[in-house]
């Protein structure tokens, strides 16, 4: 009895953390969410709410992507540049008289997975120890390509049918959040009901199993990074509708975006943990924090400082949560 009482309290220990480490970034967004209702009398206003969600469907398209990564223990941090060299180049070929907007929107995409691939195979063939390693090379070569090949000029006179995704409202709701509402629907559908999903788990669990098991996961990666890349091409887009230009440093801060969100969302760097949901509330959350900051007229310096912070914490509570799940699971086998 005495070990059955032990074992029910470390149990309900257990779940008591777990659900605490779930409800953080729920509960950290309604705090939020209130304070800024007092703190500026234009919080609540419908046209702030709006470009709250047209803001942060950049970010939220990213981290899609960047969530699946880190799902299977890696890391992209070439996202950024991947968004900015995506839509340079439909930039580019817009230059050269392709104004065919199905093919420009396919040149972006196709210029989206291809990196992304890259990304997978500097992983999968050549075997880099860290995807950290080889993607903070790609972010570096991604970022020269878009300087280089627009001459570190913005792009613009994209057809109205490409920037629609990123400027037009339905009833005044932003199209590019019902985008976002969309792709995350069908990632999670993917990701809970389907085997390409359960693998991708699995390889974050535990790699070596899932080889052990039959999984192709060279494959498995190559599918996770090009997708990433493909979300960023999409990302692109919508951010093309919303400033009317293709830049070449567009987004220099959206690696670090999507990974706050994704990992205050619940993800874990050690891999095998991560659903849409959290990454969609720690999205909302970093644009709730960007939006409150310009709201109260903080100096871009200060954003930098506050989104840091932010990381940094993420960062912490993901050891802290990863600690206590360890601690939970020797004394279950104790």
């Amino acid at each position: 009895m005495g070990r059955k009482n032990l074992m029910a309290n470390i149990n309900l220990g257990k779940s008591w953390k777990e659900v605490a480490f779930k409800l953080a970034p729920l509960l950290s967004l309604v705090i939020l969410s209130v304070y800024l209702t007092f703190a500026s009398s234009n919080f609540l206003k419908i046209d702030n709410m709006m470009n709250i969600l047209r803001q942060a469907s950049t970010i939220a398209l990213v981290a899609l992507g960047m969530l699946i990564v880190i799902i299977t223990a890696g890391i992209d941090l070439s996202v950024g540049s991947i968004l900015a060299l995506s839509i340079v180049t439909m930039g580019v070929a817009l230059k050269a008289g392709v104004t065919n907007p199905l093919i420009l929107v396919l040149v972006c995409v196709a210029v989206g997975i291809a990196f992304g691939v890259v990304n997978g195979l500097l992983l999968t063939k050549l075997n880099l120890p860290h995807p950290f390693i080889s993607t903070i090379g790609t972010r570096n070569i991604g970022q020269g390509l878009a300087l280089l090949i627009t001459g570190a000029a913005p792009i613009i006179g994209f057809p109205k049918i490409i920037e629609a995704p990123g400027a037009g409202n339905v009833g005044g709701f932003p199209v590019s959040f019902l985008l976002v509402l969309v792709a995350y629907v069908l990632v999670h559908i993917m990701l809970n009901n389907t085997v390409l999903g359960r693998q991708i788990y699995s390889i974050g669990g535990n790699k070596e199993a899932a080889i052990v098991a039959g999984i192709n996961v060279k494959r498995v990666l190559l599918f996770v990074y090009g997708f990433s890349g493909f979300m960023c091409s999409l990302a692109g887009i919508i951010y093309i509708g919303r400033v009317g230009a293709a830049i070449p440093l567009a987004g220099p801060t959206t690696d670090m975006d999507a990974i706050a969100a994704v990992i205050i969302g619940g993800a874990s760097f050690s891999g095998g943990k991560g659903t849409v949901s959290g990454t969609m509330i720690g999205v909302l959350l970093i644009a709730l924090i960007r939006n409150g900051l310009n709201l109260m007229s903080a100096a871009s310096d200060l954003q930098y400082i506050v989104i840091g912070l932010v990381i940094i914490i993420a960062v912490f509570a993901d050891v802290v949560r990863t600690k206590v799940e360890e601690k939970a699971r020797r004394l279950a086998k104790a």
